[in-house]
């Protein structure tokens, strides 16, 4: 049976109820934007899509209302029941099959057989092939790779201890260019947007289809990993603190039949910027960007790779 607050848990608290609702009526905008526990104002279509939405997190659950109509407010639910004029279980599981949730599944990442399925018949899950990409021993100016390395594999150091001495070492260096010299020499790293002969954009390969976000200076972690998980137009494929603790390392794909590596990381830049209210480190626009391996028990990496 679907719950209401397993929809809230896999919809970071409602909120991508109402992105999925809104992005049917409004399909080429950005029509949520987050600032902490509210949102800015948006098109309300049960409101002639006057911009008099209003989006608020109370008690950790996204609520509604609307600047002009006193009468017009409520939960996620609610709003839900305003477009597809459904009620209770009915509800429920159209919003489970129409966000991809899965809920009700024994490993809803994979579609593998339901919890409540008694057909005994087991669904062959398909092998998925982890990206390969360079990588490179200390220190940063080192800049020919020791071997080719599969996202898994990097998965697995980083949450081994295998870089934990050299990183909580590093978060103890108060000096900031005591603290960049000592992560240029001592820590390993990884150009994760593909192959390379040598560390140069000219030098590439054969480039993963990954592209690098770098979140610097945030004040969350967190928060920012949460909002980030359950972002509606983005599948994560790895993410972890960075060495200095205090910046965020997200992995994404990207599709390069469709555009070129830099002008995705332009959109995305943008995207950040308008939603998130954050900017990004530029740098990530290099394909030969390197990224330096820390330790991050909590790594996570997208579940499909752990077949």
């Amino acid at each position: 049976m679907i719950t209401e607050r397993d929809i809230i848990g896999k919809t970071h608290y409602g909120l991508n109820i109402y992105a999925h609702i809104l992005s049917l009526y409004y399909p080429d905008e950005i029509n949520i934007h987050l600032t902490g526990k509210q949102c800015e104002l948006t098109k309300n279509p049960f409101n002639n899509d006057k911009v008099t939405l209003k989006l608020t997190n109370k008690n950790w659950l996204f609520m509604y209302e609307d600047i002009e109509l006193s009468d017009f407010n409520g939960s996620p639910f609610d709003f839900a029941q305003l477009h597809y004029k459904l009620t209770g279980e009915i509800l429920l599981k159209k919003l489970n099959d129409d966000l991809y949730l899965h809920i009700g599944e024994e490993k809803n990442f994979y579609h593998v057989k339901s919890i409540n399925d008694t057909n005994d018949k087991i669904e062959i899950i398909p092998i998925v092939q982890s990206p390969v990409f360079s990588y490179f021993k200390a220190p940063v100016s080192n800049i020919y790779p020791e071997r080719s390395i599969t996202l898994t594999e990097i998965y697995e150091l980083i949450r081994s201890e295998s870089f934990k001495d050299r990183t909580i070492r590093l978060r103890t260096i108060s000096t900031t260019s005591e603290a960049r010299k000592y992560k240029a020499t001592r820590f390993d790293y990884v150009t994760f947007s593909g192959i390379f002969s040598q560390r140069s954009d000219k030098y590439l390969l054969n480039h993963s289809g990954l592209l690098t976000i770098d979140f610097d200076h945030i004040q969350d972690i967190q928060e920012l990993k949460e909002h980030i998980l359950n972002d509606e137009y983005f599948e994560t494929e790895l993410m972890f603190i960075s060495p200095s603790g205090d910046g965020l390392k997200w992995i994404i794909p990207i599709d390069l039949t469709k555009s070129g590596h830099q002008d995705y990381f332009k959109a995305i830049s943008v995207y950040i910027r308008e939603v998130y209210k954050l900017e990004i480190d530029k740098s990530g626009k290099d394909i030969s960007r390197a990224c330096f391996l820390p330790y991050d028990p909590e790594v996570y990496i997208n579940p499909k790779y752990l077949t």
